[in-house]
């Protein structure tokens, strides 16, 4: 989600009641459209519309077998038939904001319910902290407040400073290890705790296709539908663990899609089958594990409701998604300033568009003002009835209330821990991810020098990395002077060779292309691999401190536990 590849580049038991199965049936069907809408009050003297609904549903057809209980719904339910119409319309918007300033009156003029951290908010952790806490206290609310982050780990990493970094979530599909997956997602969720932040959106539930998906890629954990499964559900129980509600996305799959929704309405074009198999499979996975949120993203799911936005798709929120799938917690949009949704349905509408489909939290509408006039039109007019608008806000609030009360039981224990805290959950889970695919293996593969290239912040920390272990980094050559004259003439200048005891050691970063030398190591997705001539070749799947020791470790002679969550051509195993 965000806006545009700059930034997509950029960077489930707190308890274990949380996680119990979805009750067969416990699906949600929501109000038939083509029925005429309640009555309602929308007077200036600020009443709202709750006496235009009688009572005789308290909980508005929401199920429990997702987190928040019976109780934690019905006073949800209660808490927004009191709202009056231009706060209920407001709630179920989540903003972006500029600066660094705590946007306390955005929230507050237009009762948002939350709000989305991105880069341009962020300077210093601890000032963002304090930031924070300001807009909670000058917030009025019921319930905590929806303050929500892209932190996914890899090139995924909105907060940084002397917060921990994570390897790419494709770590997890390599390690398959659920304990180390959980871990690192509570780890990374404890130090988002302690910012303030309630909700992250992750983990990615997308199977990636392959080196053809130009838009996810490494952010998934595997092409192979069950181990990304293991690795979502596990990584879901991490956050709640913590306290911060998990958001899977971005239904219902975009790693089958050729094109970036950011810039397109990418087509997916798998058949129903083939969706229920691969695509589906690890959100069918968390929901019967308890997820509680759900992101749909922004797919011309052709098998399903051709050329629509799929977040703006009855068909699949309500139908694929609600129906099909039997969840019945909180759905949220990908970012509505998105180009797939804006070329595709205007930049006025999705709001109400996505609230019909199903949806039930707007992020980063490109006007949340506009947005919430719009939603009040709308239920004024009869186009949106007046109970879906509560049954969303409703899903939120019952929500909040549940991310307030696992906190408060995992304070204790498994509660917020200060930036930095999560380095050694980060460190493990590279550890267990390390794969190498050629060589041999459980044997040293340099010497006692070595000769690094590649992207000069991951040869700086690669180098470190050696040096802990007592290895010399020897400096690239300089070019020699340009030769002139029969010797050389083609006009380019040599190159001083490197010292003859130096293993070179190749280092392939996000979309690098194939390199060459004594071992060739790849930071990002690993399908580079495939196409490199180098007799070792390593897949570390991050560029962070940890990972680099691991790559380290195994080239000095440890085995390396991962084996490869993608098919890479040329590439057939593991150690």
């Amino acid at each position: 989600m965000a806006r545009g590849r700059s930034r997509t580049r950029r960077a489930v038991s707190a308890a274990v009641t949380v996680l119990a199965l979805v009750p067969a049936g416990g699906c949600v069907l929501l109000d038939d459209e083509s029925a005429p809408p309640p009555a309602v009050d929308t007077g200036a003297g600020g009443g709202g519309p709750e006496s235009a609904e009688p009572r005789r549903d308290p909980m508005l057809g929401i199920t429990t077998g997702w987190g928040p209980s019976a109780a934690q719904i019905e006073r949800a339910v209660r808490l927004v038939r009191a709202m009056p119409l231009r706060d209920l319309a407001g709630q179920v918007i989540v903003a972006d904001y500029p600066g660094r300033t705590a946007p306390t009156a955005l929230v507050r003029d237009l009762h948002l319910g939350g709000v989305i951290v991105f880069d341009q908010n962020v300077g210093a952790s601890r000032a963002l902290r304090n930031e924070l806490r300001t807009l909670r206290r000058g917030v009025d609310r019921p319930w905590p407040l929806w303050v929500s982050v892209d932190q996914e780990g890899g090139l995924v990493e909105r907060l940084q400073d002397d917060l921990t970094r994570f390897p790419t979530f494709m770590s997890a599909g390599a390690a398959d290890r659920d304990r180390v997956t959980r871990a690192a997602a509570r780890g990374s969720a404890r130090e988002l705790a302690w910012l303030g932040l309630t909700a992250d959106f992750a983990p990615v539930a997308d199977v990636t296709a392959g080196p053809g998906d130009p838009t996810i890629g490494s952010r998934s954990a595997s092409e192979f539908a069950q181990r990304a499964s293991r690795a979502v559900t596990a990584a879901g129980r991490g956050f709640l663990d913590a306290g911060v509600v998990p958001v899977l996305k971005h239904f219902p799959g975009h790693g089958s899609a050729p094109a970036d929704s950011h810039v397109t309405l990418p087509v997916l074009d798998r058949p129903l089958s083939g969706l229920r198999r691969i695509d589906l499979a690890p959100f069918r996975a968390g929901i019967a594990a308890g997820a509680p949120a759900v992101m749909v993203g922004h797919l011309d799911v052709r098998a399903v409701d051709p050329r629509t936005p799929s977040s703006l798709s009855r068909p699949v929120v309500s139908g694929l998604l609600r129906d099909r799938l039997g969840f019945g917690g909180l759905v949220v949009s990908d970012a509505l300033d998105m180009a797939a949704v804006t070329r595709t349905a205007g930049s006025s509408r999705p709001a109400v568009r996505a609230l019909r489909a199903g949806v039930d939290m707007l992020v980063m509408p490109p006007s949340p003002r506009l947005a919430r006039d719009g939603i009040v039109a709308a239920v004024r007019s009869g186009a949106l009835p007046l109970r879906r608008l509560q049954q969303a806000a409703a899903r939120q609030g019952a929500l909040m209330l549940h991310q307030r009360a696992l906190t408060r039981e995992a304070r204790d224990t498994t509660g917020p821990r200060p930036p930095g805290s999560a380095r050694g959950a980060s460190w493990r889970l590279s550890r267990a991810a390390v794969t190498q695919v050629a060589g041999r293996c459980g044997v040293r593969h340099v010497g006692d020098r070595v000769l690094l290239t590649g992207p000069a912040d991951d040869v700086a920390r690669l180098g470190s990395a050696f040096r802990t272990y007592g290895v010399d980094v020897v400096e690239p050559p300089p070019a020699a002077p340009r030769r002139r004259g029969p010797a050389r003439g083609d006009g380019r200048p040599a190159t001083t060779p490197p010292p003859p005891d130096a293993t070179r050691v190749a280092v392939t970063g996000y979309r690098g292309g194939p390199v060459s030398g004594d071992v060739v190591v790849a930071t990002d997705s690993p399908w580079a691999l495939g196409s490199s001539t180098a007799p070792v070749k390593i897949a570390a799947y991050g560029d962070t401190t940890g990972a680099m020791r691991a790559v380290v470790q195994v080239l000095l002679g440890r085995e390396a536990p991962g084996s490869l969550p993608v098919r890479v051509t040329g590439v057939d195993r593991g150690c």
